[in-house]
């Protein structure tokens, strides 16, 4: 029995719009991108700042790269609020244009693991009812 619960460790995942909807159907989604080649001394506000045009910013983390560079992910509330930003582009921020990628990434939250566990429990407390069931027949 294949187990889908959320990674404990946020996955960032970009692919094409389309196969968004497929992933869509096995995990819930968290919305983003993710934003390459930033200059290394920005920080996370002045990044929400500049995205907040596009919609309510839920996450901003920013990891250093090396000396002069560093890259940001930033999620949105909604699915549309990240494409309309994706598709804003080409992003300058900080005078320097950026590299944006678009991401989804399974949604990672004690409750969410606990909700898939507990339903992963409760089937397999199902089959083994039936198949009881059946053997008492």
């Amino acid at each position: 029995m294949g187990d889908n619960t959320a990674p404990k460790r946020r996955v960032y995942i970009n692919l094409p719009k389309k196969y968004m909807a497929d992933l869509a159907e096995h995990y819930e989604l968290d919305h983003g991108l993710v934003i390459k080649e930033l200059n290394p001394c920005l920080n996370e506000g002045y990044i929400r700042a500049y995205f907040r045009e596009w919609g309510t910013i839920t996450a901003c983390k920013i990891k250093k790269c090396s000396k002069n560079k560093s890259m940001a992910y930033v999620r949105f509330s909604a699915e549309d609020e990240a494409d309309r930003a994706d598709w804003a582009g080409p992003h300058f921020i900080g005078g320097i244009e950026v590299e944006v990628k678009r991401v989804v990434s399974p949604k990672v939250s004690k409750a969410c693991a606990s909700v898939s566990l507990l339903m992963y429990i409760k089937i397999e407390i199902l089959i083994l009812w039936k198949e009881t069931q059946i053997d008492s027949i």
